[in-house]
């Protein structure tokens, strides 16, 4: 039996979709039928292309991940039909669930092509398993990254996917703190525990043009980093870098694209943007031969400078309205997934970092 990525990636990936099947989770009700009378109901009078496809491709990564495991944990012989059950298991409870909540619809076409989609992501992950491509893969990795790269390697995934989350600032992930305070106020409002909230004396001020060029130059940096803890050379660390700085910027134009519109994909490329883009991959390069656990105390430090200053700043009221139309339109049941890694991937890695600087404590 093998360690594999393939098995927490899967389980966060489930946790996604239930995030983004029972979004927003308020005004449960009985509506007084069986929660599973979808099954035997007419088919939808009106569908888009959208919801077909969403609905399909959102399953193929649960059935190709969760086929993998499968397969990397010796069940290979069921894992196309291990991946589908479990597939079509959690969106038969996804669906039944939706029965209860005012803003969502269960469908038997939604659990139909939920299935399809989980069936046809086991398919292809068996299809590589067995044209050897995920044992080329293994040979791969085991050349390229240290045998305990698992973590790494599921936070460095799951980071393009945080980026499709609109941020205030390019590459600015975690910037939590002005909604937190929102939240707890609102939840704590008719309670005496509002007193407890600790009071600004002044507002939060907008960055100024070197606080931004540092957020984007430390956003960039800090994947690499965190990959330079499981990477073994320098010159693969070169190609990493420059193939992770790629994927950020292409991530950070999908998400400007898809939430401002195609012609608005390059806009927020401007001069503190760019210098910060510019100055990252030569950092990158300076540290190509610093030790692991030196690596690891770098981003450790600099993910205390980057979250510092992101949650010094408030966002402005264009792009607050921004996060509403993600939130309350139709990008939460297909983007809305990227929600909680933007909010949360940066102190995920903040654990792993520790995690790595306590490890490399513990063999000296």
């Amino acid at each position: 039996m093998q360690k594999t990525s393939a098995w927490p990636l899967a389980l966060i990936y489930i946790c996604l979709i239930e995030y983004a099947s029972l979004y927003p989770f308020t005004e449960w009700r009985d509506q007084g039928i069986v929660p599973w009378a979808f099954l035997w109901a007419p088919l939808p009078k009106y569908w888009t292309g959208f919801d077909v496809l969403s609905n399909v491709l959102g399953y193929v990564p649960a059935g190709f991940l969760l086929a993998l495991t499968a397969w990397r944990t010796g069940r290979g012989r069921r894992a196309i039909w291990l991946a589908t059950l479990v597939c079509g298991a959690l969106s038969l409870v996804m669906e039944t669930l939706q029965s209860y909540l005012p803003t969502r619809v269960p469908s038997n076409v939604d659990l139909a092509l939920n299935f399809l989609g989980g069936w046809s992501g086991a398919v292809v992950a068996s299809w590589l398993e067995r044209l050897g491509a995920i044992d080329h893969w293994s040979r791969l990795r085991a050349r390229w990254f240290v045998t305990d790269a698992r973590g790494a390697l599921v936070l460095l995934a799951l980071w393009p996917v945080a980026l499709l989350f609109p941020a205030a600032v390019p590459l600015g992930l975690g910037q939590v703190l002005e909604r937190m305070e929102a939240e707890l106020a609102q939840m704590l409002g008719d309670t005496p525990f509002l007193n407890w909230l600790p009071v600004r004396d002044m507002e939060l001020q907008p960055l100024v043009p070197g606080a931004e060029f540092v957020c984007v130059l430390l956003g960039a940096l800090i994947p690499c980093l965190v990959g330079y803890c499981i990477v073994r050379s320098g010159a693969r660390r070169a190609v990493f870098a420059m193939l992770t700085l790629l994927v950020g910027v292409a991530a950070t134009g999908l998400s400007a694209a898809l939430t401002y519109g195609p012609q608005h994909a390059r806009d927020w490329i401007h001069p503190p943007v760019l210098v910060g883009l510019g100055v990252a991959p030569v950092l990158a390069v300076v540290l190509l031969w610093v030790p692991r656990r030196v690596c690891a105390a770098l981003a450790l430090l600099g993910m205390g400078i980057y979250l510092s200053l992101l949650n010094q700043a408030p966002a402005d009221p264009y792009f607050s309205q921004t996060l509403q139309t993600w939130e309350q339109g139709r990008f939460i049941r297909f983007h809305g997934l990227a929600q909680w890694l933007g909010w949360l991937w940066p102190y995920a890695a903040l654990v792993y970092l520790l995690s790595q600087i306590w490890e490399q404590d513990g063999k000296n």
